[in-house]
């Protein structure tokens, strides 16, 4: 009997147990379908909100319309008004999807470990920017991926000289006649993948740097392979001496636009904020030329002279930046002098503005 007794505890004891482990695999898969079951839940809320606000912005640009053919505000206050009613749409859609996006954030805390699979599958939601623009029809623009390099025009123009002894100073060269002008494409590229302060840029450049002699004085290549000013025999109207260059400037670029968040995701923009750049350039000469104005009696005189003029036929030098957005005061300096072999070196430097156009 005793035995008897045994084996029947022993085998109620194993029908016990397995109809715990039953249940608890199915409170496992409980929890798994009514975790999914949630997150699909925020997923359509976030989607709903986006076609919620893009309807009413829609109805309240139709009743601007209606207005506005009624004569009862003008063309600018309508554009004005189509502009606000988006920006508060916009306003909407990303305060509705923090709060989803928090509640999606708390689910997850509240997981059980080793009964959620999928979870990778869950899509972020689409950035979208409401704004209102001429020929618009639903007035709304889904923002494109984050690029991490850009392209720029530059234009840049300004005051030109030559350093001679270490100074600008008592110069032989016009200052503000005399000038520079460049122009170029750049690429900028965000250094940090998630971070908006640094970036490398680099492109090609044209530029042409133009000095104007003083006291009635022009360049001329003596025998000795150096090139001096001399007095002009005439009276000048204006004497100038250009040369032109193919470079290539790299600079690091420090951009405090600063980051962005959009529902909660990083976003970046540049030329925003201030800018500081800091770099070179190198490149090769193009061409030279002089150009001489002068009058023998009623004759009017012109002269162009194209050669090297004991020029280096290669630059290198540093050069600088500091502004805001597109704007930015510019500095350059060539470390080589400009004449091969005159007995004092002579290094061009150039002041003036600069734009980079996005």
């Amino acid at each position: 009997m005793t035995k008897i007794i045994f084996y029947i505890t022993v085998f109620i004891l194993l029908c016990i147990s397995k109809m715990q482990a039953q249940d608890s695999n199915q409170k496992g898969e409980q929890a798994k379908k009514t975790f999914e079951s949630e997150v699909k839940i925020i997923s359509t809320k976030i989607e709903n909100i986006t076609k919620e606000e893009k309807s009413a912005l829609k109805i309240e640009v139709e009743a601007v319309n209606v207005a506005l053919e009624n004569g009862e505000i003008t063309k600018e206050e309508a554009e004005t008004k189509k502009q606000k009613l988006a920006e508060t749409r916009a306003k909407n859609i990303e305060d509705r999807v923090a709060k989803e996006q928090e509640n999606l954030k708390n689910l997850v805390q509240q997981k059980v470990d080793g009964q959620i699979t999928g979870l990778d599958t869950i899509k972020k939601p689409t950035k979208l920017i409401l704004k209102w623009e001429k020929g618009d029809k639903d007035f709304v623009k889904e923002s494109k991926p984050e690029k991490r390099t850009t392209s720029q025009f530059v234009l840049a123009f300004g005051a030109n000289n030559l350093v001679t002894n270490k100074a600008v100073a008592n110069s032989d060269f016009y200052y503000w006649q005399s000038h520079f002008f460049e122009w170029g494409f750049t690429e900028n590229t965000r250094i940090f993948k998630n971070h908006n302060l640094l970036h490398l840029k680099y492109g090609f450049s044209v530029m042409y740097n133009n000095i104007r002699p003083t006291d009635n004085r022009y360049f001329v290549s003596a025998p000795n392979s150096q090139t001096n000013l001399e007095v002009f025999p005439y009276e000048l109207e204006d004497s100038s001496f250009k040369n032109v260059y193919l470079v290539a400037p790299l600079h690091l670029e420090f951009d405090f636009s600063g980051n962005k968040s959009n529902y909660g995701n990083s976003s970046f923009s540049s030329h925003k904020g201030v800018r500081f750049g800091i770099g070179g350039y190198g490149g090769f000469r193009i061409k030279s030329k002089q150009k001489m104005y002068y009058n023998i009696d009623e004759d009017k005189v012109r002269i162009k002279t194209k050669g090297d003029f004991n020029t280096n036929d290669f630059i290198y030098g540093l050069s600088t930046y500091l502004g805001y957005k597109e704007t930015s005061l510019y500095l350059k300096y060539d470390l080589n002098p400009l004449f091969k072999n005159n007995a004092v070196d002579q290094n061009n430097i150039s002041l003036g503005v600069r734009f980079d156009f996005n």
